[in-house]
């Protein structure tokens, strides 16, 4: 196995190339962000056989193999804990692919832009739409102008995490210059849904993880193949050839995992999440939020994602996330962090409380608000939820 940092597209692009076809070392992308202790601690643990940089190829000779399918391992929970691989098999890199594409309605020469970062899931998922559809993928650092100006250039399908999807609102950017918008990466409120559709986006929501290489349910729909279901505490499960083969090195968190099939010996595994769902009327699958972020507050259990739904239909929120942090009375206290829709005229904490108790049970209405200029983010782009969970002086 090779890990890649640092590398300029077209060299990354080639070598998912040849990885997909089997002509090439399975490959782990790293952060070029990452510390280098950090580095260094990814790469013992993943036991890789080569490092490939800008300045060359470095060995080691401790490197441990991979299966012989097997095309990419990621690296989740590197930035919070000890790393954990997640191996990826070229048929189910193309499973996903492929069904992502066929969902999409994707003409084979489309033109694909990736804006995400290729050391994750999201990202390296468009690259892989684009070369299994036979077409060379498009790079850019997202910024909203030159995003829009390839947009206008090549009417792509593209990849966007929600506050991207935001800047180019607030950018007053028309959408209907992408053929569609992907997205997925953390939960979309409906009032930005709805905003990104009146400017003309064609906007499909996604759900998904590295475990099964990336979104496999669109529109809470999964796609060809894949299944999900719920077990008896709420948390989803999913199956279907998109999975992951397992963990790198250790079989004991797959064997936790990756269970036996529910509805008859068919040989497919359900992966649990850690994510809690429902299904709404129409059997559509609705992500509620994590089930390790749930905050245990005065014997009361509140699922952050839906309160920090409701805020964000407030007139006066642009964007918040929910987190719980240590409190003496309540153990934890619920509390937003918001960004202001005007930053002159920011929401107050009576006010955001009084509208939660109109939606969720009283003890679900914030008890603490952080006024923000933006949402913290971390590489791949969902919101640093420890950094948020630190405390601050605007409490109730």
């Amino acid at each position: 196995m090779q890990a890649v940092c640092g590398l300029d597209p077209a060299h990354l692009t080639e070598l998912l190339s040849a990885a997909l076809e089997g002509h090439g070392p399975a490959l782990l992308p790293v952060d070029p962000h990452l510390p280098a202790p950090r580095v260094r601690s990814l790469l013992a643990a993943m036991r890789v056989d080569e490092m490939r940089t800008p300045e060359g190829v470095r060995t080691f000779a401790d490197g441990a193999g991979t299966a012989e399918d097997t095309a990419l391992v990621i690296a989740t929970s590197g930035s919070t804990g000890a790393p954990k691989g997640v191996e990826l098999s070229t048929a189910a890199l193309r499973h996903s692919a492929r069904s992502s594409i066929r969902r999409i309605g994707a003409a084979p020469d489309s033109a694909w832009l990736c804006v995400l970062p290729t050391a994750h899931i999201s990202g390296l998922q468009v690259v892989l739409r684009a070369l299994v559809s036979g077409v060379e993928p498009l790079h850019h650092t997202f910024d909203p102008a030159a995003t829009m100006a390839l947009a206008d250039q090549h009417r792509p399908h593209v990849s966007l995490v929600p506050t991207q999807l935001r800047r180019l609102l607030a950018a007053e950017a028309d959408l209907s210059l992408f053929s569609t918008i992907l997205l997925g990466g953390a939960a979309a409120d409906e009032r930005l849904l709805t905003q990104a559709r009146a400017a003309g986006g064609r906007v499909v929501t996604t759900y998904g993880m590295s475990e099964t290489c990336g979104g496999c349910v669109y529109d809470g729909v999964p796609l060809d193949g894949m299944r999900a279901d719920l077990d008896s505490e709420g948390r989803i499960l999913l199956s279907g050839p998109a999975l992951f083969s397992g963990y790198r090195l250790d079989p004991e968190r797959t064997a936790a995992h990756l269970l036996a099939p529910k509805d008859g010996p068919d040989g497919a595994p359900w992966f649990r999440t850690s994510d809690l769902g429902r299904f709404d009327a129409e059997g559509r699958l609705q992500v509620r939020g994590r089930a390790d972020d749930v905050i245990n507050t005065g014997g009361h259990k509140v699922v952050p994602g839906e309160v920090a739904s409701v805020l964000c239909a407030h007139p006066a929120v642009r964007d918040a996330v929910v987190v719980g942090r240590p409190d003496e009375e309540w153990g934890q206290r619920v509390t937003a962090v918001v960004v202001p829709a005007d930053p002159a005229c920011p929401p107050r904490l009576d006010d955001l409380r009084e509208w939660a108790r109109t939606q969720l049970p009283g003890y679900a209405a914030p008890r603490e608000l952080d006024v923000r200029a933006r949402i913290p983010l971390l590489g791949s782009g969902k919101p640093d939820l420890s950094a948020l969970r630190s405390p601050t002086r605007h409490r109730d």
